[in-house]
């Protein structure tokens, strides 16, 4: 039997196994059915027996088709203004990616820092955080800027798959992903989950993290997670060359093919001070964070550095515009039919005696390590973050703490495998670091990360008055 066709049955057995089981008590039948729909999109977005796109578009279909929501019901997903923001920064991204910003700021500080492998390491994820709030596609910043200057950096050093993978592109490659995983947690449009994960804790908390609130909450752990994982990796997958005084000489080179900047990248390094001085600000300013990223798109199209055809072109945006679409509106209407609060409201029951501090940890444990059953960051918090978030809340949990240290392991779960997002095949598939080493270095960071992020983390919130 064809494997997408067997994964195809599979979803379909499961999803109807759900809807033909008796209704649970105190639940509305639209609710349960609902919970049918929602479980079976998201098991095919891990089997993938076609596309998450046409898989979420058969969803709403069959919401609507069947009865259980209305059309516009069915359909309101894709008028949320997150989903543009997701649209609108992937744009944005577009622009610094075509223009070649992204690329020059790596290698001018490559220039300034190269001269050492441990300078390199740091150097790559300073690059990525500086180019992270405006490339929701975490694959994009990893793959499509970063992974061609790493891999050349190794070969120029004689460093390729296989017995010289040491030298210094196992480290480098290593240190490359590792980084993308902690700037994909630092900023809401750092990672194209990161929007739906604020929609989904006001829908399930209703609370509101704002823009600067994450990045706010997020700076400190963030930062320091940067200097303590570069550095470990060094110390504990050490390179066998340390000195790179040459990365200098190639970044130089590569700089004087570039030339002076040009008219576009002076746009958009304008435009994306110009977002982030808005998106940091908003509190005082009053602007939605989705009309500062459409504000940016349209100066990029005004003057010409992004035209129709670039926005038509890029498939990414319009590819997660229908499956996120389609998730917010079956995930919105879960919570409104009252399948959200009755899930949290049974398991809370069972829980009861258990200090909300030692069941937090136990569900924040289970959250991140439940990732090595994931291929996607966006499967694993649909399936599970707004269950994990009311269920920490109706044990005791602080809101606002539950909602933000679960966001931030919903991105620093990518560590654990050579399959965890879509930057993963990338820096695997280029051969240097074996899938054993990188499991295990992933588990290791997971763990530091963990420790930094929710240990030191709920202080730094505990300071800024989050909860």
């Amino acid at each position: 039997m064809n494997s997408n066709l067997l994964r195809g049955l599979i979803v379909l057995a499961v999803g109807a196994a759900i809807w033909f089981f008796p209704v649970p008590s105190g639940l509305k039948p639209a609710a349960w059915q609902l919970l049918a729909i929602f479980v079976a999109t998201i098991l095919g977005f891990i089997l993938q027996p076609l596309p998450i796109g046409s898989i979420a578009f058969i969803s709403v279909t069959f919401s609507a088709l069947s009865g259980v929501l209305k059309p516009a019901e069915a359909l309101s997903g894709f008028g949320n203004g997150t989903i543009w923001l997701i649209v609108s920064a992937f744009l944005f991204a577009k622009g610094f990616i075509k223009t070649g910003l992204g690329r020059r700021i790596a290698y001018v500080l490559i220039r300034k820092m190269g001269d050492s492998t441990l300078k390199l390491g740091y150097t790559i994820v300073l690059s990525d955080l500086i180019i992270s709030p405006a490339t929701p596609s975490n694959t994009a910043r990893a793959g499509g800027i970063l992974f061609p200057i790493v891999r050349s950096l190794a070969s120029a050093f004689n460093s390729e798959p296989g017995s010289s993978a040491r030298r210094v592109g196992a480290y480098l490659m290593q240190t490359a992903y590792q980084g993308n995983t902690i700037t994909s947690a630092m900023f809401m449009t750092a990672m194209a989950g990161n929007p739906l994960i604020a929609l989904l804790a006001a829908k399930a908390l209703n609370i509101n993290i704002t823009w600067g609130q994450w990045a706010l909450a997020a700076i400190v752990p963030g930062l320091i997670s940067l200097v303590i994982v570069p550095y470990f990796l060094y110390k504990f997958y050490p390179p066998e060359i340390t000195h790179t005084p040459e990365a200098k000489e190639i970044a130089a080179k590569e700089l004087d093919k570039m030339g002076t900047m040009s008219f576009g990248e002076k746009v958009v390094a304008a435009v994306f001070v110009g977002a982030l001085v808005l998106w940091s600000t908003s509190q005082y300013t009053k602007l939605d964070a989705t009309v500062v990223a459409m504000l940016a798109v349209a100066v990029m199209m005004i003057t010409k550095v992004l035209e129709w055809k670039d926005v038509l072109d890029e498939k990414g945006a319009w590819d997660t515009l229908i499956w996120m679409g389609a998730l917010i509106g079956l995930a919105d209407y879960l919570s409104k039919l009252g399948f959200i609060p009755w899930f949290a409201k049974a398991v809370s029951a069972n829980m009861a005696g258990v200090p909300w501090l030692q069941a937090f940890v136990v569900l924040l444990i289970v959250y991140m390590y439940a990732h090595y059953g994931f291929a996607s960051l966006v499967a694993h918090i649909t399936a599970m973050y707004s269950a994990f978030v009311a269920v920490a809340v109706a044990a005791g949990t602080p809101p606002y703490l539950a909602a933000l240290a679960l966001a931030f392991m919903s991105n620093l779960c990518m560590s654990l495998t050579h399959y965890a997002a879509g930057p993963a095949p990338i820096l695997f598939g280029a051969g240097y670091v074996e899938q054993g080493t990188w499991w295990k270095l992933g588990f290791i960071v997971s763990v530091i990360n963990m420790i930094i992020w929710v240990g030191g983390g709920a202080i730094w919130w505990k300071v800024l008055g989050l909860w």
